[in-house]
């Protein structure tokens, strides 16, 4: 039963056309464009929840609680900034080259997400998840064991929910890349 799932997924495989057709790429490329839209305006909610947050309960003192409120908004804002430039990059290549010039452009470019993808990203999540466990205990010495609880639930699920988009996000990228070298 598993060999007739392998043997499907490689003759999909061979049988899923390379992407040589400059309005395949444009549209895979407006998508992909779309959903840095998305992504960022959800990382931009957040930074702003967590800065809102942060001067609701600021204080004149430095301690763990500030430490892990810096650790994930400045993590956030560096993914930010990196799906900006990344975006903005890429929409002046594709005003300024011609389709072959830009498909070979889009190789480079998704090369280079691929190392955003499997090195900045994870070092992000940590940063970011590092601090979320640096306001536990606060959040536990602050709030009640049952919502306290919720926290540490809520927390859990979101963050495997956000690994799984990341995750989801990166194989998709890793398979345009794929197609993109296809000829």
């Amino acid at each position: 039963m598993e060999n007739d799932k392998l043997t499907q997924t490689w003759n999909w495989q061979k049988n899923t056309p390379p992407m040589t057709n400059p309005d395949q790429i444009i549209k895979k490329a407006k998508r992909q464009r779309y959903e840095q839209f998305i992504a960022i305006t959800v990382m931009s909610l957040a930074v702003l929840i967590l800065l809102s947050y942060t001067m609701y309960h600021l204080n004149n003192s430095w301690n763990n609680f500030t430490l892990g409120l810096v650790l994930m908004i400045s993590s956030l804002t560096f993914r930010i900034v990196l799906e900006f430039v990344s975006l903005y990059q890429r929409e002046n290549q594709l005003i300024s080259l011609d389709n072959a010039s830009f498909k070979k452009y889009l190789k480079k470019h998704h090369k280079l997400r691929l190392i955003v993808n499997y090195i900045i990203t994870p070092v992000c999540f940590i940063v970011y998840i590092y601090g979320f466990t640096k306001l536990l205990p606060y959040f536990k010495q602050w709030f009640s064991e049952g919502f306290y609880t919720y926290i540490l639930i809520s927390g859990a699920v979101s963050f495997l929910v956000l690994a799984v988009i990341i995750v989801n996000n990166i194989l998709k990228e890793h398979n345009f890349l794929k197609q993109l070298n296809r000829k």
